[in-house]
């Protein structure tokens, strides 16, 4: 069906108020004109950056991306808003401008040093809160924003060295904590490198991280068994999985001291059972020990208890 020419301007007034202009194409003959306009804001922007006005450059950079996404501009005008706010150390400002650029402009030849920036920032904040977390100190941004930045990092390019790296790093946020919901979330960040990225360098690290969180887990909660138990599976995992790696050895050290652990904990329940008269309990655990071990303090120390406590 053909349209009158009378129809023409209705049809353009109609289409312009569908919704933010920046979505819809660019009506017929207004291409040119759209270009010249990214091209002298451009230019602003960049006047503003030599005068040493960058406040001002990162606005007229922001606005002509968002106000002429599709000109020529738009692409190279995000990318320097970002690094703009990356030399002002926003870093979650930066980094959010990278994301914008990610989204929208794949075939720009600067997406590849967009997803390299954005994951390098994106690490260095990590790796920044995980050495003021283990000083005890805080720092100015968030766990939960820390592992979404991450996590957009995986998802915009997941089958690059950086998504495993990510995802490793968000497990070690999350460990860093140093609490049993901390501990949690690790475990989960550590079991998706595994599972997702099992060649990767980072899945032996993983596995292995696994049985130090519930090592650690069953420290805090007074030698809890079932996580000692999970602990010791989640190493010997690790050792059947990665035979050769680098932390073979101390993961069979870690082993043996939870075989220790385990005996330790047997005794500790027995004393406690003796000490609420709860004798038959008592030489049970007492006698466990004794099976556990054929000589040391732990088991001459139970065979005296069970000698003191008769038939």
């Amino acid at each position: 069906m053909r349209i009158s020419r009378l129809a023409l301007p209705a049809l353009a007034a109609l289409l312009a108020s569908c919704g933010d202009n920046a979505d819809l194409p660019p009506l017929v003959g207004s291409t040119s004109a759209h270009h010249k306009l990214a091209e002298a804001k451009f230019g602003q922007a960049q006047a503003a950056e030599n005068a040493g006005k960058r406040a001002k450059a990162i606005k007229i950079y922001d606005e002509l991306a968002d106000s002429m996404p599709i000109a020529e501009k738009a692409p190279d005008a995000r990318f320097r808003q970002g690094e703009l706010l990356e030399q002002e150390g926003k870093i979650r400002e930066a980094f959010d401008a990278y994301q914008e650029f990610i989204s929208r402009y794949n075939s720009s030849n600067l997406y590849e040093k967009a997803l390299n920036r954005q994951a390098s920032m994106a690490q260095s904040a990590a790796d920044g809160q995980v050495k003021t977390s283990f000083l005890g100190l805080k720092s100015s941004i968030s766990d939960d924003k820390i592992t979404e930045m991450l996590s957009k990092v995986r998802q915009n390019a997941p089958r690059s060295p950086q998504a495993s790296k990510a995802q490793f790093t968000i497990g070690q946020v999350w460990e860093s904590r140093g609490n049993s919901s901390g501990a949690a979330k690790a475990i989960t960040a550590y079991r998706e490198v595994v599972l997702e990225f099992p060649d990767s360098k980072e899945a032996p690290e993983a596995q292995f991280s696994i049985g130090k969180v519930l090592m650690d887990e069953a420290r805090r909660g007074n030698q809890d068994q079932a996580n000692m138990e999970r602990a010791r599976e989640a190493f010997q995992d690790y050792l059947r999985q990665y035979p050769g790696h680098s932390k073979n050895g101390e993961a069979r050290q870690l082993v043996s001291n939870l075989g220790g652990q385990d005996i330790q904990q047997s005794f500790n329940v027995a004393q406690f059972y003796e000490r609420k008269g709860d004798t038959g309990s008592a030489r049970f655990y007492y006698e466990e020990v004794i099976r556990k071990t054929k000589s040391g303090d732990l088991h001459d120390k139970a065979k005296a208890r069970l000698a003191a406590l008769g038939n």
